[in-house]
This record gives structure tokens, sequence and C-alpha cells, in this order.
């Protein structure tokens, strides 16, 4: 059975680049009937706050990411001390004293000199005593794991092909702080492995962490998972990381913006399938393969995540919405408004128009006549509105913006609207003759 994981630090809210990993992997592991898996990467004390665990939970169920489970790193401690101290008694990770500064300057150093960053090891030059000595003067160590440069490390990514790393171009990485808190990428690998993950897909600004992450699986003793890095999120002038905070679902939801609409846009973002106003997450599974995701960066659009969800809102149901839909309204009323919503919250504003009051703007005398005319011409029908306008047409010989403006300025004091055909009739009689009476008075 196929089961993935989405993974994030309960620093802050979902952001869209998040919402995108998520789904993605939901998508991959429902596609084959498999589990998908939530883990709540909480091993940061300080950051860490659990107002944020319970926004991510009701961000997936809003969008209809159910996970099949839940895992939190701050329960798992002891696996992790466990894994640790099997590593140190093979000799796959060690203790480093050097400070941030002193880091710092040996990176400074390297690149003044036209050479990669990459940290040379000189923890493992100490000898027991300096090591002693360092401890003794209250200096307590960072632990970093160490590569093999023995050979290439390869694996085949379900998006970017073959992949192939130097190990000794990339440095030793920091597992463990000097306060005994773990850095990400231990034990995310020991959760993968007794998680059982066994695909894992994440952007592409990973693909170096994998690299060091396949040996960290190696050295644990078990094989690691198929790896899939996609392209990262920009917007349409360019990088999208400063924004990214300002596009979670919370702002979302405050724009009136549908799950579906989302998730239809982040299903196909970077993929070689067009973007769709499609509803129906079925269909979006049924296409989705990561042979259809591109190596170029996928370009996040606002404007296109409103013109989705604008065609979404179009499509729902009167039985989706009826519960977020202002008092009164009923289905005859939803299907009258629908074709001018872009969000669910515009409803309001258009069911004023038969609620009332509206404001109607002056007119010129002959219109005035024409509108009295119209107010004793209305007669009640199945089809009120074709009725009067042909009426009026034939006694005025009127057609056209003349014929029609006039009326609907007068019964909803707006130039344009719902169709007037489904209006009128939500209006009702009385209130659509005083309506065109007081506009017919007014001066």
């Amino acid at each position: 059975m196929t089961t993935t994981r989405f993974a994030p630090s309960p620093t802050g809210r979902l952001h869209v680049g998040n919402v995108r990993t998520a789904l993605h992997n939901w998508m991959l592991a429902k596609k084959a009937g498999g589990k998908f898996l939530l883990r709540i990467d909480d091993t940061d004390n300080e950051r860490s706050k659990e107002e944020y665990v319970i926004a991510i939970r009701e961000d997936l169920a809003w969008l209809g990411i159910t996970p099949d489970g839940e895992e939190r790193q701050s329960q798992r401690l002891d696996l992790y001390e466990a894994a640790f101290e099997r590593l140190k008694d093979a000799g796959r990770v060690y203790p480093a004293y050097e400070t941030a500064q002193e880091l710092d300057l040996k990176r400074k150093v390297l690149l003044g000199r036209g050479l990669p960053p990459i940290y040379d090891r000189g923890a493992l030059e100490l000898t027991e005593e300096q090591r002693a000595a360092k401890e003794a003067d209250g200096i307590q160590p960072h632990w970093r794991f160490k590569l093999d440069h023995g050979s290439p490390i390869t694996w085949e990514d379900g998006v970017r092909g073959p992949q192939k790393f130097d190990p000794a171009q990339l440095s030793d990485p920091v597992i463990r702080r000097a306060d005994g808190s773990w850095l990400y990428m231990l034990p995310s690998a020991i959760d993968d492995i007794d998680m059982g993950v066994m695909q894992v897909l994440r952007g592409e600004d990973h693909v170096s962490n994998t690299a060091v992450q396949i040996q960290m699986f190696e050295a644990l003793g078990s094989a690691p998972p198929a790896f899939a890095h996609e392209a990262l999120l920009v917007g349409r002038e360019g990088k999208l990381s400063k924004r990214l905070g300002s596009l979670g679902c919370d702002a979302f939801r405050e724009k009136g913006i549908e799950p579906e609409a989302i998730i239809a846009l982040l299903a196909r973002l970077g993929t070689s399938l067009p973007v769709e106003p499609i509803a129906d997450v079925n269909a979006l599974l049924e296409t989705f393969d990561l042979a259809t995701f591109g190596r170029a960066p996928a370009k996040f659009d606002d404007a296109e995540l409103e013109r989705i969800n604008t065609a979404i809102v179009h499509q729902m149901a009167f039985s989706d919405v009826a519960d977020r839909l202002p008092e009164g309204m009923d289905e005859a009323g939803w299907h009258a408004v629908q074709p001018n919503l872009s969000t669910i919250a515009e409803a309001g504003e258009w069911w004023r128009l038969v609620t009332g009051p509206i404001e109607q703007p002056g007119f010129s005398d002959e219109d005035r006549a024409y509108l009295a005319q119209a107010a004793q011409t209305l007669s009640w029908s199945d089809d009120p509105w074709h009725a009067l306008t042909d009426a009026l047409k034939e006694a005025t010989g009127r057609k056209g913006k003349a014929l029609f403006l006039p009326l609907r300025q007068a019964l909803t004091g707006m130039d344009h609207g719902p169709d007037m055909g489904e209006l009128l009739p939500l209006i009702g009689e009385t209130e659509a003759r005083a309506r065109l009476e007081r506009a017919a008075a007014k001066s």
C-alpha cells in the first residue's frame, strides 16, 4: 500500500505552498488506494504553537484533505534518541564545537577563495582531550551526521528524473543542537521508516536534503522511500516566497474563495494538464500523474484563482450553499443571482434588489411617463417580465436599451444585474408596481 505524508511545522498558518504539498501527497496516496498521514513536526519548542496545530487540522478539513492517521514528533523523542545512539555507536554521528560565528567565518573564507562553503570536518580532528577541555569550559557540542564519501548518491526522482550527488561536495549536516533539540532531517528519516512512508513528494528546494537523507536511511538499515521534487511556486512577477504568508487558508476564506477552487487550481498547477474549474476531486484524481509535472516554476496567479472560483460558484447547487445564503433566499433566488456572483458572500448584495430598499436614479420626463405607463400595464402571470416588456414594446414602439434599461433601473436601482425574467417574480407584483410608480413620480 502506498503511504505518503505531509509534515508541517506548527510555527504558523498553512500557506498556499504548504497546501499544494499536502494536496499532491494526498492525491498521490488516494490515486494508488493508499494512506495519507499527517505528521506534526513540533520539535522546535520555542516556535511551535498548539494554536497552529489546531489551525493545520482545521484548514486540511476545510479543504477536504483528510489524513488517515496523525503523529506528533514531540511524542516520539525516545525513538529519535535510540536511533541517535545506534548511529553514534556506528561512528555515523559526531560532536562539533564550533560556534555560529566561527562557522560563519569559515564559510566567508571559502567563498572569498571562490570555493563552495562545505564544512571542513574540523571537529573530527579534535582529540578526546581537546573535546574534554572544551566541555570543561562549558562548550556543549552540536552533532553532525557523517556522510560516507565512498560513492555517489543516486536516485530516480519522480519529477526530475535521474539524480546524482557527490557526498564530498555536501556538508555533514547538523542533526542536533547543543541544547539537545533536533533539527529536521534525522527525525524525519526515522519517522518515514517507522511510519512506513513509501513516497515523499516535496519542493525542489529539498533536493540536496534528499541526498543527505538517503544516506541516513541506509545508515539506519532501511531502504529510502521513492522521492519526487516538484517545482516551486512563483508569482506573475517572480518569486512568491515573500507573499506566501498572506496566502493562507484563512485569507482565502476571508476573500470568499471556495476550497474546491483552491483544489482545482493547485491540483494541476505546474503540470502539463489544463487548469479547469473542476469541483469533483475524483475527476482530478483520475488525471493525477507525476509524469505530467514540469520542471519550470509553477506560476500562482490570484486572478486565475478568482476566475476558477467564480466558475466553481456558478456550478454550485442550492443544497450546497443554502446555509450560507441570506435569510429568505430560496432556490429560485439562488438561481436568479448565481450567474452574477464571484463569491457566495455577494449573494446578500444581489438579494437586496429583492428585499430592498433600493436607490433609484433620476429619470427624464419622457422616461417617467414611460414608467407610469409600465406601472399601469404590469399584470401578473407565470412570466410577468416578458409579458410587461412585450406589451410596452407594442404600445410605445421602444426597443433595446430604451425599452429595458429604465425598467431595470426603476425596479432594481441598477444598470445591470440578474436576469429580470427571474428577478421580477421574486420582487412580487405589489412591490414591483410600487417601485415603478415611485420612479415615475421621482423628479
